[in-house]
């Protein structure tokens, strides 16, 4: 019988190893378009590519009940093996943008496995404390989708080709490892049937339209921020001549200091309310995208940078709360369904946002870019604290 004490902590590394496929294209992308004679613009092709098959993944997911009426660890590691394969798939042969944005749909359709089953196997083992709990599980997202950048930033160690083997291997690790070590939870309850409904009926409850219209406002902004944290990068070195960034490590650190900003979250969270914190964070980030242009002007560096590192601590430090309060506000044999949907709906909201922002970025000066993104966060805190 495997210790309680270990369970969260294999659940995490495991969340970071196979997470660490979400953004490796994004990390070598220089590399693709240099290798098979991509436009830039491809960057925000296989972004969405990625956020689409997992959009699907999850609609797909949700709608058969998957990881309701299977072992969700079972569910996970297959998913796992199967997208591991998909994206060491691109260091081999010769790509078009066509073959590439195939294989990142594809390992973006078997995350759907992956993610916000890593979150029901939590819930299942974490009745009390959710919210820390998912606010480690969401940091160790973070981390796997800020990995790839740190490997990058480390270019004269690593042939781009290495960082698909090395992120797809540690994906299989992470499966292995909640295949093996991590059975069924105590609070599991498994759904008798297949109801193709319960999509539909979860969202009459509505402190879960809430939390999950919340979310939506959050992921408006969040991936949009994290895709964008290179062009955030180099926009301001252009801007500012005598600049000199490491680009992939700058971006490493801004986007995995969310991790922290997760655990910080879940912590607060047990003292005061999730909804309250995230209320807070999701602010917080909003102010972050309206003041945003200042900091472009401003020829100070060392005051950018700090900029965007608390901008990625409070960007996502409010996810595993929308996750815990989505959980909280379904059934016992729908947690599964519920988060699986609301990432799906959540995730299709990302690729707009993506897609708006690659179009406006060739109309629009760049410190102004990302004022379209306080969109999401004014909407999702009015929706978390709406009483009609």
């Amino acid at each position: 019988m495997i210790s309680k004490k270990i369970i969260l902590p294999v659940i995490v590394f495991s969340q970071f190893c196979c997470t660490s496929l979400w953004f490796v294209g994004n990390a070598i992308i220089g590399d693709l378009v240099n290798t098979f004679n991509l436009e830039m613009s491809a960057l925000g092709d296989l972004t969405s590519a990625i956020q689409f098959g997992f959009i699907l993944g999850t609609f797909i997911f949700a709608v058969l009940t998957i990881s309701d009426r299977f072992s969700p660890s079972k569910v996970f590691f297959g998913s796992a093996l199967v997208a591991s394969i998909f994206n060491v798939a691109i260091a081999f042969g010769t790509h078009s943008l066509l073959s590439l944005v195939l294989l990142r749909f594809l390992t973006g359709f078997f995350l759907a496995g992956i993610y916000p089953v890593g979150m029901k196997i939590a819930s299942d083992y974490y009745e009390k404390g959710l919210g820390k709990s998912l606010g480690f599980l969401v940091g160790a997202l973070v981390l796997g989708t800020a990995f790839p950048h740190v490997l990058k930033g480390f270019k004269y160690l690593f042939h781009w080709e290495y960082l698909l083997y090395i992120t797809s291997g540690l994906a299989i690790l992470g499966g292995v490892m909640v295949l093996v070590l991590v059975p069924d939870g105590p609070y599991k309850k498994a759904l008798q049937k297949f109801d193709i409904s319960i999509c539909y009926k979860i969202f009459k409850n509505k402190k879960f339209r809430n939390a999950a219209f919340g979310y939506f406002g959050h992921m408006w902004e969040l991936y949009t921020f994290w895709a964008f944290v290179p062009v955030l990068l180099m926009f301001y070195a252009e801007i500012h001549a005598i600049v000199d960034f490491n680009i992939p490590l700058l971006s490493f650190y801004i986007i995995a200091i969310g991790s922290l900003g997760c655990v910080v979250s879940g912590y607060l969270s047990e003292m005061y309310t999730p909804k309250k914190v995230a209320g807070i964070a999701l602010t917080l980030s909003g102010i972050c995208c309206l003041i945003s242009p200042l900091f472009f002007i401003w020829n100070r560096e060392l005051v950018f940078i700090i900029f965007l590192m608390f901008w990625g601590f409070v960007v996502i430090a409010d996810s595993p709360l929308f996750s815990t309060l989505v959980a909280q506000n379904v059934a016992e044999d729908s947690k599964g369904t519920a988060l699986t949907i609301v990432n799906s709906i959540g995730f299709g909201i990302t690729i707009l946002s993506i897609q708006i922002i690659s179009y406006l970025q060739t109309i629009l000066e760049a410190k102004y870019l990302f004022l379209i993104l306080a969109v999401g966060p004014i909407f999702g805190v009015y929706a978390l604290y709406n009483k009609n």
